[in-house]
């Protein structure tokens, strides 16, 4: 059964330093709400919010070249502004002032970026419109002076002596492993990131996501810190481990969000977040609320009530999703553009159902209760023994909560190799997460059968959630009866198992084993080996390999 990697979090917050302070910060206006309007200091438009925010946007590029809140300046390190990707470069920009709300627009060719600030809130909105592959834009980064926040989520933390993988995976001297790419967090497991000291926080708060890639399960960066400062990121689209093609179009607001040290209001979250006040603002892509539609599910029925289910909406235009309520399935998704998608119902990250759905704008879909086809789960198939269960995540396996924030090579995984055994009653724990042709290819699975198993030919499942390099298993039954090498299933073509991701596209291998291969000694153990075969890759971690969900020979 799944384990603590896929459980959702519907707040996530990176606390550094002193824990945050409970409770939210309001958006009440200030006393100090008169000073709100901007001025030009010849090379930035500077922004004051009426509260305690006060920031500049260069004229030349729109980057972000300062916030000051409460006069103390937090942006920049190592000399580089908060900006689009590694900055635009020589950019249009403009700004207006529509009554209690200021709008700085960037133009740099077919991409256009908006920086919005609202009278007496300590929040600065964006909005980012890529139209087309012209211009690189694949993130917004917050960049924050070192000094300012100390760091207790240390596994993001990029300054460590050792580079062992790329540029950008470390080494401590401890052995502990160090990567921007360790977030522990899916997409669909936070609402904003970010730092507090106790009486100053600072965060992203994240946009919907509508126009991005992979789905609710996607990891990406978030945060890092380094020893020159830190960074906080907003993924437009990220490759890494990339399921899905790049969406284009509007993405946000997103917001850049000064609190007290508590969390920020829950009223900047997307699913909350009432943008109005931005309806007349011109901005490029922008599709306010009436020009959007809603689906509602009564129920899904043929669930499994140990696992929490979700449901997708996507096509290539934008993504949605939502969870279903578990007491009855009963689910619904908001905001969603006009057209028709693809919905998917997930059973922890494994796809057990897909329909259509059309939305139109101003109402709702309802959709009658929605029926899992019992063979639709592979978990209700009768097995003769099965390891872990079907949820298209590698959750309960061996080092598998800790993928998500360390490299393979860390300290702190248990070995890698080392045989299991049916029957023991730690199958699960003891089989490795992960398998690579260059590091435990050949891991051995010991089992019984009785004469009657023995006598029969039976089909072996082997599900996977990603693979590297085309890793695929090939499996050898009792040293005589060998599989032919499967063909690789389509999986995303960069590093996943080293990068903190499992998520790929999930796949089933299946192989008919004949009754011949069976030992007919039912006191005897039959073996089964599992190796990663394809031509690809390089060695070690990075030698071919992929993620397991689950194994299984069926009865």
């Amino acid at each position: 059964m799944s384990g603590s990697v896929n459980r959702p979090v519907r707040r996530r917050t990176f606390v550094l330093g002193t824990a945050a302070v409970a409770g939210t910060a309001a958006l009440a206006k200030t006393a100090s709400a008169a000073s709100f309007g901007y001025t030009d200091d010849g090379s930035n438009y500077v922004v004051d919010t009426g509260a305690s925010l006060v920031f500049k946007v260069s004229k030349t590029t729109g980057d972000l070249t300062s916030l000051v809140y409460k006069g103390t300046e937090y942006q920049g390190y190592g000399g580089m502004n908060s900006h689009v990707e590694s900055g635009l470069g020589a950019s249009t920009v403009t700004l207006a002032q529509s009554g209690t709300t200021i709008l700085i627009s960037v133009t740099h060719g077919t991409l256009k970026h908006y920086y919005a600030a609202r009278s007496g809130e300590n929040n600065v909105y964006l909005w980012t419109n890529k139209a087309d592959t012209s211009v690189s834009a694949t993130r917004y980064i917050v960049r924050v002076k070192a000094g300012l926040f100390l760091n207790d989520e240390p596994d993001s933390y990029t300054y460590a002596p050792t580079t062992i993988e790329a540029s950008d995976v470390f080494e401590k001297s401890d052995g502990q492993t160090r990567s921007k790419h360790y977030s522990k967090l899916r997409v669909a497991d936070y609402d904003y990131i970010g730092w507090s000291t106790g009486s100053v926080g600072l965060y992203v708060v994240r946009s919907n996501h509508e126009k991005a890639s992979g789905g609710p399960f996607y990891r990406s960066l978030l945060r890092h810190q380094s020893a020159d400062g830190g960074g906080l990121y907003e993924i437009l689209y990220y490759g890494e481990n990339q399921t899905e093609a790049q969406r284009f179009g509007l993405q946000g607001p997103y917001v850049i969000a000064f609190t007290d040290g508590g969390a920020p209001s829950s009223a900047l979250y997307h699913a909350n977040l009432t943008t109005s006040w931005a309806d007349a603002l011109g901005i490029s892509g922008y599709v306010a609320a009436s020009g959007r539609g809603r689906v509602a599910g009564v129920g899904i029925s043929g669930r499994n009530t140990a696992y929490a289910y979700t449901v997708g909406l996507a096509n290539s235009a934008a993504q949605y999703w939502g969870s279903a309520r578990s007491s009855d399935g009963y689910f619904t998704v908001g905001g969603v553009l006009p057209g028709t998608y693809t919905l998917t119902v997930f059973k922890g990250e494994l796809a057990v159902y897909t329909g259509s759905v059309t939305v139109t704008a101003g109402s709702t879909t309802t959709l009658n209760t929605i029926a899992i086809p019992s063979s639709n789960d592979p978990s209700n198939a009768s097995a003769i023994w099965r390891i872990n269960d079907w949820d298209g995540t590698p959750g309960g396996f061996k080092n598998a909560a800790l993928m998500t924030y360390a490299h393979p090579s860390d300290v702190r995984a248990a070995a890698w190799t080392g045989n299991v055994v049916i029957g023991s009653g730690s199958e699960t724990s003891a089989f490795p997460c992960y398998l690579w042709k260059d590091v435990n290819s050949g891991i051995v699975v010991y089992f019984k059968l009785t004469a009657a198993q023995a006598a029969a030919a039976h089909t072996l499942r082997i599900g996977v959630t990603t693979a590297y390099a085309n890793g695929r298993p090939q499996v050898v039954v009792n040293d005589t009866w060998t599989s032919a090498v499967p063909s690789p299933p389509t999986q995303p073509s960069t590093r996943s198992l080293t990068v903190g991701s499992y998520r790929g596209n999930n796949h089933t291998f299946t192989y008919n084993v004949p009754a011949s291969a069976w030992l007919t000694d039912t006191g005897a153990y039959n073996t089964l080996k599992i190796y990663v075969a394809s031509g690809s890759g390089s060695t070690s971690f990075l030698s071919a390999g992929t993620a397991i969900d689950a194994i299984d020979l069926l009865a």
